[in-house]
């Protein structure tokens, strides 16, 4: 079993991209005319499903990343960026294979200061429409849920019955 501090973020890309960037910090125009070449480019794909519609997709995810900037500063973070590049807390199988088997950037969960980094169990898109019900939860809130665990992330992961914890990093000081 891994301590806390021992605990991994992985970010997930598919194979086809660029790994350590998010559609959502590019330019309006810029961001649909990528989506529009990746959805008709990988039909078939789940990871680009979503830009295949993304004139829904965009105005919510907008909205959510939002919501997550303002509720983490209110929690005292202090996010340098407008949208967060996302990562898991350890693995995810269900992401892995949605990103078909694509690259994965690792990164210890210690080496972030606490004010760049919050989290969500589960996905914090899965929440477009209801502005105000995530959770939102800074390192000292989920490292205390997780203590109620034994320390035990597994064990915690497990009772939330969700596929992962989501980890949003507001910074991009550590992936250059």
């Amino acid at each position: 079993m891994k301590t806390f501090d021992e605990l991994t973020l992985v970010n997930y890309c598919h194979p086809d991209c660029q790994p350590l960037l998010n559609i959502m910090r590019l330019p309006e125009k810029e961001a649909y005319a990528l989506a529009g070449q990746m959805a008709a480019s990988h039909p078939e794909t789940t990871a680009f499903y979503r830009f295949a519609d993304f004139h829904n997709y965009y105005p919510l995810r907008m909205k959510q990343d939002m919501y997550l900037r303002r509720r983490f500063v209110e929690l005292g973070g202090q996010p340098e960026e407008e949208h967060p590049l996302s990562f898991t807390v350890e693995d995810s199988d269900y992401l892995q294979k949605w990103f078909d088997g694509g690259i994965e950037t690792r990164l210890k969960l210690r080496q972030i200061a606490p004010c760049h980094i919050s989290f969500t169990v589960g996905d914090s898109g899965s929440n477009y429409q209801r502005d105000g019900a995530l959770d939102v939860l800074t390192l000292d809130m989920l490292r205390e849920r997780v203590a109620a665990f034994g320390d035990d992330f597994s064990a915690f992961l497990q009772s939330t019955g969700r596929g992962y914890v989501e980890a949003q990093l507001w910074s991009d000081r550590y992936i250059r």
